[in-house]
């Protein structure tokens, strides 16, 4: 925790001034509502539970428009209070989890969709993702509706803002690439936090300045995104006679599927890649679990993902099906699922992509507590015999879960495995052999955007937040790339 980068503290006397600055608004100090509001599910870590399990907000506002939010920086910026953005509070690695008390700012007031054009759509940063994708399939701008190119397994709880804030990818990803990809988020709208505040518009390559930052360097409050036209998935469900069998249908799924799509702004070696022979089929969501997973799904699937057989959770256009059956017999599978969202909802079954991503750490976590994750990338073209070296190497203690997608530079394979939780340094361990394995790790285990990331500064987002965030009150602590000596008195 980078304590010494903020040189400004919640006091009683800030508390108070601000209280008296946003009266007018919704503002509370109520303890449980705080304790509510202070907290994401950091918990998937014992590592973050331990650390953040303490730290609380002193008071809370919730905003429901621009101006809201204008006066509240004003404030915060005027007496020089921390504060820290929250949306759908979903997050696992503590981002919106205040270290330093002061102001949580609850935006889930923000939740207009503002325009809707064939291929984008313009709405507030707080705006629940289910909200906004049945909101762009009932437009009928396009015949038909349109759909988000990508969301996070918790779609249906889970901010737009927030996932821009803090996700990198997710359910459409093997199909539409990651969030930073050219023209997937084409402009954020951010809010100053001085007094008086500025309003700044972000666009193509610059809003990487804002995404992924953790709420660190300026307030999102509008957000364009690419849309498509949408399609009614069919969720489905293949067992495998082993875990290699699986990982090589979903190597095949991945490809095929690069096929029936190319990436916007993908490399020349990328669209090389997706030239090969062999079928074209389009799919939303490729997720493998081991076998050792199927008590976690029990409840939710029964029979359709019985123990001792490992399973696929996809999500696959309707005019594929009947080639991706094709491609599950080729290896070795069978279908125990094949249901549109709709159907899903009738028969009170889960999607599929609360199926996959992070998803799998909560399946597993309403069963027993003790277990964690760790979040790896493989190298293309996978190693599926390292793999198969790391659950004989692991035995139950890592339960393996990969999930395919692709970027602008190519195919990409990650992996969310569980870990029976032991200690800190054993952990630890485990990273440290992943990464002896070739395999890159985002640390879920730390707080601070380098250590979860790429373990570098990202001088861009630092550069950004000296302006939008000249005081250095936002959600402090987060980031180890802000100094003391950039705060402005």
């Amino acid at each position: 925790m980078n304590l010494d980068a903020s040189v400004h503290r919640s006091t009683p006397q800030k508390l108070q001034a601000v209280w008296q600055d946003l009266q007018g608004l919704d503002i509370s100090a109520d303890p449980q509502l705080l304790d509510v509001k202070s907290r994401d599910y950091y918990w998937y870590s014992p590592i973050l539970k331990e650390q953040l399990d303490p730290c609380r907000a002193e008071l809370l506002v919730r905003v429901r428009s621009e101006a809201d939010v204008l006066r509240v920086a004003a404030a915060c910026a005027r007496h020089r209070l921390p504060l820290t953005i929250r949306g759908g509070g979903t997050g696992n690695y503590g981002q919106c989890v205040p270290l330093e008390g002061g102001l949580v700012v609850d935006v889930t007031g923000l939740n207009q969709v503002l325009a809707i054009e064939p291929g984008s759509v313009r709405v507030q940063a707080g705006m629940m993702i289910r909200d906004l994708e049945a909101a762009v399939r009932a437009s009928s701008v396009v015949p038909g509706g349109q759909e988000l190119l990508m969301f996070p397994s918790t779609r249906d709880t889970a901010t737009i803002g927030g996932f821009i804030g803090g996700g990198y990818g997710g359910a459409g990803s093997v199909r539409n690439g990651i969030l930073k990809d050219p023209g997937n988020v084409s402009l954020v709208r951010v809010v100053t936090v001085e007094d008086p505040p500025r309003i700044i518009e972000l666009r193509d390559a610059d809003i990487q300045k804002v995404h992924h930052a953790f709420g660190t360097n300026g307030i999102m409050t509008e957000l364009t995104l690419a849309l498509k036209p949408a399609v009614d998935w069919v969720h489905h469900i293949a067992l495998f006679p082993s875990y290699r069998h699986a990982l090589e249908f979903c190597v095949a799924a991945t490809e095929a599927c690069a096929r029936a799509n190319p990436i916007r702004g993908e490399t020349a070696a990328a669209a090389a890649l997706s030239q090969t022979s062999g079928p074209a089929l389009d799919a939303f969501e490729i997720t493998a679990v081991d076998q050792r997973f199927a008590p976690f799904y029990a409840n939710a699937f029964g029979p359709r993902f019985p123990p001792g057989r490992d399973a696929v959770f996809s999500m696959v256009h309707p005019k594929d099906l009947d080639g991706w059956r094709a491609l599950v017999q080729q290896f070795g599978g069978e279908e125990t699922m094949a249901m549109t969202e709709a159907e899903l909802d009738a028969a009170q079954l889960v999607p599929a992509f609360e199926c996959a991503w992070n998803h799998t750490t909560l399946m597993a976590l309403r069963h027993d507590k003790s277990w964690t994750n760790l979040q790896t990338v493989y190298h293309w073209p996978l190693d599926i015999d390292l793999v198969v070296r790391q659950m004989e190497r692991y035995g139950d203690e890592v339960l393996m879960h990969h999930e395919f997608g692709r970027d602008s530079n190519g195919f990409v394979v990650f992996a969310l495995p569980l870990v029976a939780y032991f200690d800190r340094d054993r952990i630890y361990e485990i990273i440290a052999e992943h990464e002896a394995d070739g395999c890159l790790v985002f640390d879920n285990h730390v707080v601070t955007i380098e250590g979860g990331g790429m373990k570098t500064i990202d001088t861009a987002q630092i550069d950004f937040k000296k302006i939008a965030d000249p005081h250095g009150l936002m959600n402090p602590g987060k980031t180890v790339g802000w100094k003391a000596e950039y705060v402005h008195a």
